[in-house]
């Protein structure tokens, strides 16, 4: 089995791994810890609640729009100065929004807030494969994936508890503070050269940057088959979470009378289950390998979005449809990070560049998706979130079969 880079520390690879952490944590919490203020923020801005769910998609495509850049650019230059300027530019955002007095420019600095997404998917995440071997670098991805996960489990029940002696402007002024505790985290521990050539002693082979070669080498990644089948059946399986997380303040707020606090009370089934299916993850993939541990958790992803389309058709409870997701999310949680390692290697092209594709395609997948499951009206009861979240989850199905058909050198 291939070591650990011997140079660096386990000191500064812990701290290292625990700066990433709180950086993505902090963009997803970005969203999370809002997402029961929204109708308030709807309110003050004088906006109508349906821009509720496309707000939180244009989160989302923020951060499908400098990976395409910044990941090439990163294995050229180094991951530690692109981290840093990400982290940076989030911390900036979040207190430019405090100062927003309308839905438009609220909506705008969303955009680039979720800008950072696309520094933790094209730049840290290689960064992390290339310092781990492939079995390490799972687990390190499904143990941070564990710690992100907080912030959708307990964003929510922190942010119904907040609300209670914060405004959302002030809760934008807490993820601004937390930010700068990551970036000089990033700063002390984040190792100045992670590019895997340099750390297996071999010589760094590294395209100039050009941008013929790089639509080039784009080009060539949506050509190839495996590649393309497997990121879009990662954008496909997260879908039916990312349209919960988006519509559940009108479903559960304005739909049925809940408060923040019991908003929040009832996302914690749905995460727990995703950080249940990261640590089966991590028993299984050593004993039965990466791509088996994705044949394993379609059983309760499937059997999840199953019964929810079976449900719609009745007079559904809440009891049902959180069960009903938070089986699916178990499947979610044992396959996200299996499959995502499959993607980044299905192509032999550098890993800032794979990764930033990888991320700009499953992203884009969710938030075309999900604002389309908004438009037709998913938000509007929970038997009609039911039946299309089930039917658009359960469509990853012909693209990851698509994917498991092809043959793969890298497994």
């Amino acid at each position: 089995m291939q070591k650990q880079p011997t140079f660096f520390s386990p000191l500064r690879l812990t701290g290292f791994c625990l700066a990433i952490a709180l950086f993505e944590c902090l963009t997803y919490m970005a969203s999370d810890l809002i997402m029961p203020a929204m109708l308030k923020v709807t309110q003050d801005l004088d906006a109508p609640a349906d821009q509720i769910p496309y707000a939180f998609n244009l989160y989302l495509l923020g951060g499908i729009l400098l990976p395409w850049l910044i990941g090439p650019l990163s294995d050229r230059h180094g991951r530690r100065p692109f981290m840093l300027a990400g982290c940076g530019g989030f911390v900036v955002a979040c207190v430019a929004i405090t100062q927003v007095t309308d839905m438009h420019g609220f909506n705008g600095l969303r955009l680039i807030q979720g800008m950072g997404l696309g520094f933790v998917i094209a730049v840290s995440y290689p960064a992390i494969q290339e310092v781990f071997c492939e079995s390490d670098a799972v687990k390190v991805m499904a143990l941070l994936g564990n710690l992100a996960l907080l912030s959708p489990l307990l964003g929510p029940l922190a942010g119904g508890l907040l609300l209670q002696w914060l405004s959302w402007r002030e809760l934008f002024m807490l993820l601004a503070g937390l930010g700068m505790v990551s970036w000089l985290a990033l700063w002390w521990f984040m190792p100045r050269n992670t590019r895997a050539a340099h750390l297996m002693g071999k010589e760094s082979i590294v395209e100039p940057f050009d941008l013929r070669s790089l639509v080039r080498r784009y080009s060539a990644l949506l050509g190839h088959m495996e590649f393309m089948s497997a990121s879009v059946a990662l954008g496909l399986m997260s879908l039916p979470l990312i349209a919960w997380i988006g519509l559940s303040p009108l479903l559960l707020i304005q739909g049925q009378g809940l408060s923040p606090l019991e908003y929040g009370v009832w996302q914690i089934p749905v995460f727990s289950a995703v950080i249940l299916g990261n640590f089966l993850l991590n028993v299984l993939v050593e004993r039965v390998g990466v791509r088996r541990v994705v044949y394993y958790s379609l059983w309760p992803f499937c059997a999840g979005l199953v019964a929810l389309v079976v449900a719609s058709q009745f007079d559904l409870p809440l009891t049902v449809l959180v069960s009903s997701l938070s089986l699916y999310a178990v499947g979610l949680g044992m396959g996200n990070a299996a499959l995502y390692r499959l993607a980044l290697f299905a192509s032999d092209d550098s890993k800032g560049l794979v990764s930033a594709m990888v991320g700009m395609i499953s992203i884009a997948v969710m938030s075309a998706a999900g604002s389309l499951l908004a438009l037709l009206g998913a938000g509007a009861s929970l038997q009609s979130f039911a039946l299309m979240a089930g039917i658009a989850g359960l469509s990853c199905l012909v693209a990851l079969r698509l994917f498991m058909t092809q043959p793969s050198a890298h497994v």
